[in-house]
């Protein structure tokens, strides 16, 4: 209870337990509930006084039970106001409340809380509330920020689809992917919100007439191509007509070589319509067929013979193989003369076997000539003159380093024997060059 003004008889300002100022650090949470005597009192004619930082209000009257109760009472109503804040606090922190609810309803409890008929901590209250007003004021302005931030990115997505919208109009001539890709564009088009309706209508203007832009490129392209497909129809029943005609000619290279011109013709006489284009081919391709298949004919008796040739070659080498150059350089020139000579006299092999066979030969006819270069080298006159020239002067060079050291001259002993170690160097490269021929 209140202490009582000893020279009025009237009670004093109770002393208020002072919580942390407001601002936007909340408020620590007592350790526990003091009493609710602690906050009001209720005088002898029942009247409910609540303790404030500025003195005693009233805010109500009790008189359906003892002090105690009474106070008990409205610090009931004092614990759903507070339980009320706590739980706007707690969705704001989860994030699950309404910052611009929780705002307004803790503004209104702050606002009425000097009304209030309430028995409790209103310092702490107030202060709780100016919290939860500081926080709910950020939640707003970081879901302002959020949303300008989501509209900043939804403009910049627009202008970039409504970019590459342009570009495929003004570039592209992929028509089927490029034509997909504008109604992926168009699908995305629409997932993408937020952007004000001026805005969005002028990004929207800007795809519209891409499309349309794209949309007659491409028709006037089909309609050229029409254009060429009939033309390209025209040329192949020419070709069509000449390859027929060849068809039973029996000058095979010619023949071949003209086939082969056609089908660069009928290459570069592009793609007839859809509907006639295979038909033609089949003819074009049934004449190239009748031809190469009498070719074919006449060269498989004559790749028989070649085959024969092959097989006979195939012997020769088996035995140019097995000449030994190292036993004897002279015998083995002479048999691979011989086996040379009746190399010649055969005829053509296949066409794939002539790189393997006479691949095989000239390796032996390169065995022999580098057995012959090597002897050749090795007796050398010039070569070896060289070398027994550098020996000489190797041997002077010696001779004078022995006589000035000899003489105690050290001096002129060393520089001769950096030039005989320097002409040693040379006479051992002509030895080498000698020996390795």
């Amino acid at each position: 209870m209140a202490q009582e003004n000893t020279s009025t008889g009237t009670p004093a300002p109770h002393p208020v337990p002072h919580a942390h100022g407001s601002g936007h650090t909340a408020p620590p949470v007592p350790p526990a509930e003091p009493a609710p005597s602690t906050w009001g009192r209720v005088d002898a004619e029942g009247t409910v006084f609540v303790f404030t930082a500025d003195g005693e209000r009233a805010v109500g009257v009790w008189q359906a039970g003892s002090p105690e109760e009474g106070l008990v009472h409205y610090a009931r109503r004092f614990d759903d106001v507070r339980t009320e804040v706590e739980l706007l606090e707690t969705r704001l922190h989860s994030g699950a409340g309404d910052p611009k609810h929780a705002l307004s309803t803790a503004t209104q409890l702050r606002d009425g809380l000097g009304e209030s008929a309430v028995v409790g901590d209103l310092v702490a209250l107030g202060a709780r509330l100016e919290y939860v007003i500081g926080e709910a004021e950020k939640a707003l302005a970081n879901v302002k920020q959020e949303r300008e931030e989501a509209r900043a990115a939804a403009v910049t997505r627009k202008q970039a689809l409504a970019e590459e919208a342009e570009q495929i109009a003004a570039e592209s001539t992929q028509w089927k992917a490029a034509g997909d890709r504008l109604r992926s564009i168009l699908d995305e088009w629409k997932t993408v919100k937020g952007v004000d309706r001026k805005t969005d209508d002028e990004l929207w203007k800007r795809f519209s007439k891409a499309r349309e832009a794209f949309n007659r490129r491409r028709g006037s392209h089909f309609a050229e191509l029409d254009k060429q497909r009939a033309t390209a129809k025209q040329r192949k029943e020419e070709l069509i007509a000449e390859a027929e005609s060849l068809a039973e000619s029996d000058d095979w290279g010619a023949t071949a070589g003209r086939y082969k011109d056609l089908m660069t013709e009928w290459k570069a006489a592009g793609r007839a319509p859809k509907d006639s284009d295979e038909a033609l081919w089949q003819r074009f391709r049934a004449a190239q067929d009748a031809f190469f298949a009498r070719r074919s004919s006449v060269f498989s008796e004559r790749d028989a013979e070649f085959a024969g040739n092959a097989a006979r070659k195939e012997e020769l080498l088996v035995e140019a193989e097995k000449i030994d150059v190292a036993a004897n350089l002279e015998a083995a020139k002479n048999a691979l003369r011989r086996i040379q000579e009746q190399w010649d006299e055969l005829g053509k092999v296949p066409r794939e076997r002539i790189r393997e066979l006479d691949g095989r030969l000239k390796a032996v006819q390169d065995a022999v000539k580098s057995a012959e270069d090597s002897r050749w080298r090795r007796t050398d006159p010039e070569a070896q003159a060289r070398a027994a020239q550098f020996r000489e002067r190797v041997e002077q060079f010696e001779s004078q380093a022995a006589k000035a050291r000899a003489a105690g001259d050290e001096r002129r002993a060393k520089k001769a024997d950096e030039q005989a170690a320097q002409w040693r160097e040379w006479l051992q490269a002509a030895e080498a060059a000698v020996a390795d021929r």
